[in-house]
């Protein structure tokens, strides 16, 4: 049976390092978005703007704060290597501002490689 691991990310610069760990543990095939939460949409709060900002920097657009990264595993030995490899890097998922990590299943898969 295959699973999709989805994981949104709330702190950017640990996307490298999350990839990283998933690839230690033997997941490869990682797909990445950029993501941006109802929240962080709804209020338009610029925490990224330098005390003398330039016109650039007023304009810049950062509604994009997340990662949302996803891979279809055939285990639940993988699904568990992915939870703990990203809460080795952000933490216990269960805190604030780690993220959100889901499985769900997945019916049908065409196109995996199968590469190890």
């Amino acid at each position: 049976m295959y699973s999709m691991v989805m994981f949104v990310l709330d702190e950017v610069n640990y996307c490298h390092d999350i990839l990283n760990a998933w690839e230690d543990a033997g997941i490869f095939g990682v797909t990445i978005l950029d993501s941006s939460g109802l929240g962080r949409v709804r209020t338009g709060v610029r925490d990224d703007i330098p005390l003398m900002p330039s016109l650039s920097d007023l304009f810049k657009n950062s509604e994009t704060q997340h990662r949302t990264l996803f891979t279809v595993v055939d285990s639940e030995e993988q699904i568990e290597a992915i939870v703990k490899a990203t809460e080795a890097v952000v933490g216990d998922l269960e805190e604030a501002n780690t993220g959100f990590l889901f499985v769900m299943p997945v019916s049908h898969v065409y196109g995996r490689s199968k590469k190890k």
